[in-house]
């Protein structure tokens, strides 16, 4: 049995799916915050509701108590660990918020996996902005990060290293993910590729931050999804410490106003561009080296934005309307 936390969210259901599409037998948990509108997520959720082999428990990682009970009732062998309070700009309003979910929560469900004894496997979403503001490109995992530039990257940088701990003391195989800007249908409304789609289909103005001389490794949640399960089920590359880093990401930047070009001749739309100064938390550009996630997982991705992009736009307007209103 498989635990997937962040179940409701955009790569934990696209995730769960997956996964019950090749038989496996899954519990979700996903506590249904409000950060974005939780309705979404429940309505991601109802694609899978009622599939066969696929419990759903409304919880939050930071109740110790609800984590030791679904643990002791389930008796999860692997876990994939996706929930997060997510969000960069929003660290700087809500610190505490990120300290809560991100590290209190993530010990809780790596204290109840060590005492279970049961854990084959653990895999737990990281991010690319623990690279912070490296000038080096592309991104290696093996590159220093502790330069953190948001406090969002901070704590998905202290989760790793409170993960290689748990490996190191208690023999827990771990693989951390730091996954490179996802995109597709059924994607975060806070995040560019769905905001920017929802202005352009509204007839809105785009604003876009550090003048549009930015560029980022946009990478679609089909392939997230398949480089997720394979490094879910490969268990050969550990050292002697059991925990491991990837970088899963497109490898192949894209400059935003290309990105925003695409998306616009999608949506039949001329974007209106509000140029505004880089924001607190944002970096430049972002670029992932894989040549280690290749060699070990067999893992590339596969689709680029002209590819990926028409169906986030088709499923914004079916799910928001022609005019991509709420």
């Amino acid at each position: 049995m498989i635990l997937v936390t962040g179940s409701a969210g955009f790569i934990g259901q696209a995730v769960c799916a997956a996964l019950l599409m090749r038989g496996d037998t899954v519990v979700g948990l996903d506590n249904f915050n409000d950060y974005y509108d939780p309705r979404l997520k429940r309505d991601r959720l109802q694609r899978i509701a009622g599939s066969a082999g696929f419990t759903q428990i409304e919880a939050d990682l930071v109740d110790r108590t609800a984590v030791d009970a679904v643990f002791s009732r389930h008796r999860p062998r692997h876990i994939v660990h996706l929930a997060a309070q997510a969000g960069v700009r929003y660290s700087f309003e809500r610190p505490e918020a990120y300290v809560q979910s991100n590290v209190a929560g993530f010990v809780h469900l790596l204290e109840a996996a060590r005492h279970t004894g049961a854990i084959e496997h653990f895999v737990y979403a990281s991010s690319s902005s623990v690279y912070g503001g490296n000038l080096k490109q592309p991104f290696s995992v093996t590159d220093p990060v502790d330069r953190p530039v948001s406090l969002y990257a901070a704590t998905k940088r202290a989760g790793e290293l409170i993960a290689h701990v748990y490996a190191l003391q208690f023999g827990l195989k771990l693989t951390g993910l730091r996954y490179f800007t996802v995109y597709g249908p059924w994607g975060r409304p806070d995040m560019a590729p769905v905001k920017f789609t929802r202005a352009l289909l509204q007839g809105q103005p785009i604003e876009v931050y550090g003048h549009g001389d930015m560029q980022r490794d946009f990478t679609s949640i089909d392939d997230i999804v398949a480089g997720t399960l394979a490094a879910l089920d490969d268990e050969r590359h550990f050292g002697e410490v059991p925990h491991r880093l990837y970088n899963l990401g497109n490898s192949h930047p894209e400059p935003l106003m290309h990105f925003i070009e695409v998306l616009a001749r999608l949506a039949g739309a001329s974007p209106d561009l509000r140029m505004l100064p880089m924001q607190p938390g944002d970096v430049k550009s972002t670029s992932a080296d894989i040549d280690t996630t290749t060699r070990d997982l067999g893992w590339r991705p596969t689709t680029s934005i002209e590819e990926g992009l028409p169906p986030m736009v088709e499923w914004c307007r079916s799910y928001y309307g022609p005019r991509g209103s709420g």
